[in-house]
């Protein structure tokens, strides 16, 4: 994969406001400071979005993004919108009320997960350049829902162009894995790139595989997977 913001980017973001009834104030004091990416897992973009959208369904996000790249804002970004769920980063919890989320079309794991196009991951990645430039977000807090709730959620996902966001000033990649550290300290190095470690290993070993090792999701620690824990680890010291 390889998000080529030059062959595919819109040239102007395509924001529609849609608002949703799911939202209310942020808590005073709190920064805007992680940005969370989601995958809809829905069949279409139009059944995610009236989800969004119900009273009764209770969940919202800052922004949902097409599979053509228009951009959907249900709630403002100075708002909190229910997105997160029961989460943690970086010693942080309840992440609704310090992050933005962006809900990006696909029908997931369970209604036929597939690649996300070009022309979605091209504005998904303006929306996002825009956003970190409004925010004070570092790279290190730009994170999948299956991040910051690893024992719940696998969204984007394995197919999802983290790399690509990377190369275009999005998030984390690392360019070159050092040696292996030992295993012992596969835990420590999870928890200074920002997982909870109160969770079992291989839990957490699949969520740092489905962002930054995507071509597997076993949850084995071995040698190539400590190597690039240790890689990611460095870049959020």
């Amino acid at each position: 994969m390889g998000l080529d913001q030059a062959g595919a980017r819109p040239l102007t973001l395509r924001v529609i406001d849609a608002p949703s009834p799911n939202q209310d104030d942020r808590p005073d004091g709190v920064p805007v400071d992680t940005l969370i990416l989601h995958y809809t897992g829905m069949r279409t973009g139009p059944d995610a979005i009236d989800r969004l959208r119900d009273p009764a369904a209770k969940v919202s996000s800052h922004y949902v993004v097409e599979e053509d790249g228009t951009v959907f804002r249900l709630v403002p970004e100075q708002r909190r919108a229910a997105h997160a769920g029961i989460s943690h980063w970086r010693g942080h919890t309840a992440l609704n009320g310090r992050s933005i989320g962006i809900e990006i079309v696909n029908p997931g794991h369970e209604w036929g997960y597939r690649p996300f196009p070009a022309l979605q991951m091209a504005a998904v990645c303006d929306l996002c350049l825009e956003i970190i430039a409004r925010h004070p977000i570092p790279a290190r807090n730009v994170v999948a829902h299956s991040d910051v709730a690893p024992d719940r959620k696998e969204d984007p996902g394995e197919l999802f162009d983290w790399d690509g966001l990377a190369r275009n000033g999005v998030g984390l990649w690392p360019r070159h894995d050092p040696a292996p550290p030992p295993d012992a300290a596969t835990l420590p190095l999870l928890g200074t790139i920002g997982y909870r470690t109160d969770l079992p290993l291989p839990v957490l070993v699949t969520a740092f595989q489905r962002h930054w090792l995507q071509h597997r999701t076993d949850g084995i620690a071995d040698a190539d997977t400590r190597a690039r824990i240790a890689a990611v680890a460095a870049l959020c010291g």
